[in-house]
C-alpha cells in the first residue's frame, strides 16, 4: 500500500491539484495500456524536481521501477514520454514523477543545443533545423523525450545519441548532488547508458552539432520520417521497436522469419507492417502485451537459439 503519511510532506511542496491520486497511466505511456499509479506528479521545473527528490530522500522513499515497495517503503519512479514503458494492470504502488513539457526548454548557441529532460526529441530536431545545425535528423521521429534518449542512448538510421552527446547534467538520487557527465562517462553503448546503472535523473542535455545546409537537412528529416510512415505501424499505439537488435541479427526478421506476423494475445498484435513492433489494436491489457512479448521470445528462441532482449522497462507485477 502507497504510504499515506507521505501525502502530508508531498503537499508541503507541490500544490495539492498537482498531486493525482490513482492516476490511470495508459494516459501516460505510448502504449495505451496500463493500471493505475497511487501517486502521480507531472514536475514544473528542475528545482521541483530536485526538491521533490530530496523529500523523497528523507522519507525513505527508494527508486525502483520494478513496482510495490521495496522492504515496505515507498518506491517511486521518474518517467518521460513514457514511450519504453509498460505498466502492469495491477498498477504502481507508488508514486510516478513525470518530466514533461513542463521542463522542455531548449536554447541555442552556436552549434551548441541545451536541452530540458522533458523536451520531445522532435522539437530537438526542429530546433537544429532551425539553426541550420545536422546531427539530429535521424531523431526527429523518435516518440520520446531528451531525458528517455539519454538512457536509452536512442537512436534509428544509422544515427545515435552518443554521435552528438556533448554532456548530461544528471541528479544523483544516492548521493543527492547534480553532476555533469562528459559523452565517455556515459558509457554509452547499444541502448544502454550509465544513467539506469546508477540511479540517475536526467535534468538536461548539451548536443554539439555541425553547421549544414537548411534545405538539406529538412529533406533528410522528411526522407526519414516518409520511411518511418510507410515501414512502421505508427496508426497504432505502441513502443516503437520492442526487441533489442541481436548481434549478427534483426529482431524483425527473425520473429517474421518465425511465422509471428500478426500473431495476437487479445488486441495486442505483432505488426504486419514490421514484425518487430509489438502493437495495441485497441483494447490490449498490459497482460495481452506482456505475454505476447514473452511467446515471441520463446518461439524465436526455439526455432533460432536467439534470445530476444526486451527494449521495454516493465513495471509492477505481471
Amino acid at each position: 500500500m502507497w504510504d499515506i503519511t507521505l501525502d502530508r510532506e508531498l503537499a508541503k511542496l507541490i500544490p495539492e491539484d498537482s498531486i493525482l491520486r490513482d492516476e490511470p497511466m495508459y494516459k501516460h505511456t505510448t502504449f495505451r495500456a496500463g493500471g493505475n499509479a497511487a501517486r502521480f506528479i507531472s514536475v514544473s521545473d528542475k528545482e521541483q524536481l530536485i526538491s521533490l527528490l530530496g523529500l523523497l530522500k528523507a522519507s525513505g522513499a527508494v527508486y525502483s521501477a520494478r513496482g510495490s515497495n521495496d522492504g515496505g517503503r515507498a518506491a517511486y519512479y521518474v518517467i518521460g514520454n513514457g514511450s519504453n514503458l509498460l505498466v502492469s494492470d495491477k498498477g504502481y504502488d507508488g508514486l510516478i514523477i513525470e518530466i514533461g513539457l513542463k521542463m522542455s526548454g531548449c536554447a541555442v548557441k552556436g552549434n551548441a543545443i541545451t536541452a530540458e529532460a522533458g523536451t520531445m526529441l522532435a522539437r530537438l530536431a526542429n530546433a537544429a533545423l532551425d539553426n541550420s545545425l545536422t546531427g539530429l535528423e535521424f531523431a526527429s521521429g523518435i516518440p520520446g523525450s531528451v531525458g528517455g534518449a539519454m538512457v536509452m542512448n536512442a537512436g534509428a538510421y544509422g544515427g545515435q545519441m552518443q554521435d552528438v552527446v556533448r554532456h548530461v547534467t544528471v541528479y544523483d538520487t544516492e548521493d543527492s548532488r547534480v553532476l555533469s557527465l562528459d559523452n565517455e562517462r556515459m558509457d554509452f553503448a547499444y541502448r544502454h547508458s550509465i544513467i539506469r546503472d546508477k540511479g540517475y535523473i536526467v535534468l538536461d542535455a548539451e548536443f554539439v552539432l555541425e553547421e549544414g545546409d537548411r534545405q538539406q537537412i529538412e529533406d533528410k528529416m522528411r526522407e526519414l520520417n516518409a520511411a518511418r510512415k510507410q515501414k512502421q505501424p505508427l496508426e497504432y499505439p505502441s513502443a516503437g521497436s520492442t526487441f533489442k537488435r541481436p548481434e549478427g541479427f534483426f529482431a524483425g526478421g527473425l520473429i517474421e522469419e518465425c511465422g509471428l506476423k500478426g500473431y495476437s494475445v487479445g488486441d495486442a498484435s505483432v505488426s504486419e507492417k514490421h514484425a518487430g513492433f509489438v502493437i495495441n489494436r485497441g483494447k490490449a491489457t498490459a497482460s495481452d502485451i506482456y505475454r505476447l512479448i514473452g511467446e515471441i521470445r520463446e518461439k524465436v528462441y526455439a526455432d533460432t537459439g536467439v534470445r530476444l532482449e526486451p527494449e521495454i522497462v516493465f513495471m509492477g507485477e505481471f
